[in-house]
């Protein structure tokens, strides 16, 4: 059997880290024998200076017939400043209304050796290990929109079939960690977030009734993550909170660079990026950090291709790099050797066991 993946490297330090994860995977593939096909596609900001859209209907094409999709980053300041109606990041909205991808999740965990990146107390990091479910293509950011030359506005919907469903797929995790979800709104204010928290207790009151389940507020879950983040498991949001929350929650780990994501949908391909940007300050240079690329290949490999070993392995060789000191250079502040992004894709390949 055949498995497709296709890769979409995208702007700035995209094509970068990408090239670090095709090889990971690739490795992965032949060690294991998974006949793993690997295809590459335009998206964002590549997408739209060569053919003129951020996403190309062949990379739509190939992407919807594909077993699992890995994007690199996209975005840039020579898009931001141009005076053109279409922008790299509708290519990757575009892709997830397209594909279904309804949840995406970000695990944040602190790794031994790196505790000295965050800007929070060591004491604070121990046993910080959480999981956020973002809900991914309801609300503000897929409401309705206007602007004027003094006015503008914008729409946040939701529906409680999407809220039950993003629910569902909490309860479902939650089961499989420390068995508590936190549900993050601000139903003192919105009634969006009043319908949220009224779905969210039908669907645990009965479906998931041993899961401990309580709710944050909005601003209290973010002081929360702050000053007491170990005692979140699985952080459950709506599109905008938890794109707020999840770039809070990312810097407890000290770095950007670090952390992968997955975007699920109910039964299509799925879709995994690492959480930095395209990062095109430091673009071209060969020190972008491919930790968080290489392990949303593991993600990738666990919920998409149904490979937990593989999974496991590439967490273990990430691990194993990080244990030995080697750093890129977003992590110099931590005692080590400062290190290519090239080399860390090396140092990583060297690790991969079976």
């Amino acid at each position: 059997m055949t498995l497709s993946v296709v890769t979409l490297p995208g702007d700035g330090v995209g094509p970068e880290v990408t090239a670090q994860a095709t090889r990971v995977l690739q490795a992965v593939s032949e060690l294991l024998k998974l006949n793993i096909e690997i295809h590459e596609a335009l998206i964002g900001g590549a997408a739209l200076d060569s053919v003129g859209n951020p996403l190309p209907a062949q990379t739509l094409e190939h992407c919807r017939s594909a077993n699992a999709v890995f994007l690199g980053a996209v975005g840039g300041p020579q898009w931001e400043e141009a005076e053109v109606e279409l922008r790299p990041e509708q290519g990757l909205l575009g892709l997830r209304k397209a594909l279904g991808l309804f949840a995406n999740l970000r695990p944040i965990k602190i790794h031994p050796t790196l505790m000295d990146a965050s800007a929070l107390r060591p004491e604070r990091l121990k046993e910080v290990d959480i999981l956020i479910i973002r809900e991914l293509t309801g609300g503000l950011y897929f409401g309705k929109r206007g602007r004027s030359a003094n006015h503008a506005f914008d729409t946040c919907e939701y529906s409680a079939s999407e809220i039950e469903r993003i629910s569902r797929l909490a309860g479902n995790l939650a089961k499989t960690r420390r068995g508590k979800v936190t549900s993050v709104d601000k139903a003192n204010v919105l009634d969006t977030s009043r319908l949220w928290r009224d779905t969210v207790n039908k669907v645990f009151t009965a479906e998931f009734a041993d899961i401990k389940l309580e709710h944050n507020y909005v601003d209290a879950a973010a002081m929360y993550l702050l000053s007491r983040p170990a005692d979140f498991d699985v952080l459950l949001t709506e599109n905008m909170f938890g794109d707020i929350l999840s770039d809070e929650a990312s810097m407890l780990s000290g770095s950007l660079g670090l952390l992968p994501s997955a975007s699920l949908s109910t039964d299509g391909p799925g879709l995994f990026e690492p959480v930095h940007g395209s990062a095109p300050d430091i673009a071209g240079q060969n020190i972008a950090n491919p930790c968080g690329a290489i392990l949303s290949v593991s993600m990738l490999l666990r919920h998409s291709l149904n490979q937990p070993r593989a999974a496991a392995a590439v967490d273990q060789a990430v691990a194993g790099v990080l244990e030995d000191g080697l750093r890129t250079s977003d992590l110099a502040v931590v005692e080590g050797d400062t290190i290519s992004t090239t080399a860390f894709g090396d140092a990583v390949l060297s690790r991969l066991t079976f």
